[in-house]
């Protein structure tokens, strides 16, 4: 799947938020070795370095468009292009930092324990990731895939991200595998100006990857048309032409 750093970042503000507010609710300021797996441009690891200012912070991505326009933002930091999934890094970090990136991830039951392996005691693993699949945004992208002449060549495209479990599923296992877990929602309301066009441009950074990219430029063109009148539909735009768009986030800081 393809990632296209200069879309991302069209919405800096609105995703770094988050980032903020999950770094505010780990108790460690002594950090000494921080990472942020999942960096893309770089946005979340300007907030880390400004949270522990005193740490050596590092930072990967799976994708060389983001880990290149982290690198350009940020030269004084260490990047890498890598696998989280195949991550061999041993550490011992202070902070692990997985902002909006393990939903992409398979297998969390394998992977949360893997990535507290890597804290040194009194560590913690910092984990924001978007839940709403159930949101009328993503539930649009789903049908309009599953009901039209690209049908086939989107079958799979739902499934990109791993499959979810409950915030008791995340709070029990972080729990037993670290002295303490905190676990939460947020529910942001983002003002899009430009209706359901800014909708749109806002989900083709994330969600409408998996749905674009085996796509041709026609059927690209096709798609985001039917999507952006059912978007339209979904989430009327106030009178001043803006929309307000809900968006919940799950956060998880589990210290060992």
């Amino acid at each position: 799947m393809s990632w296209s750093a200069e879309q991302y970042v069209k919405f800096e503000d609105e995703r770094t938020r988050p980032v903020r507010d999950l770094l505010a609710a780990v108790s460690r300021d002594d950090a000494r070795s921080v990472i942020d797996i999942g960096c893309g441009p770089g946005n979340s690891t300007e907030v880390l370095i400004a949270r522990f200012p005193n740490a050596a912070v590092t930072g990967m991505d799976s994708s060389e468009d983001m880990v290149k326009a982290a690198r350009v933002r940020l030269p004084e930091v260490a990047f890498e292009v890598a696998d989280i999934a195949n991550w061999n890094g041993t550490g011992p970090y202070d902070v692990i930092l997985a902002n909006a990136v393990i939903q992409w991830l398979p297998d969390h039951a394998t992977l949360l324990p893997n990535l507290v392996g890597k804290l040194t005691t009194g560590g913690s693993l910092a984990i924001q990731l978007p839940n709403n699949l159930d949101e009328p945004t993503h539930r649009l992208m789903r049908e309009i895939a599953a009901d039209g002449p690209w049908a086939t060549k989107l079958v799979g495209s739902a499934t990109k991200r791993a499959p979810r479990q409950s915030a008791e599923w995340y709070y029990r296992t972080l729990r037993s595998i670290s002295a303490k877990a905190d676990v939460w929602q947020t529910t942001y309301y983002h003002p899009l100006a430009d209706g359901a066009n800014g909708v749109v441009e806002w989900l083709k950074g994330t969600g409408l990857r998996p749905f674009l990219d085996p796509l041709d430029e026609a059927e690209r063109i096709a798609f985001l048309e039917r999507y952006t009148a059912a978007v339209a539909q979904a989430y009327p735009a106030l009178p001043d032409g803006t929309v307000l768009l809900p968006f919940p986030r799950l956060f998880m800081v589990a210290t060992r």
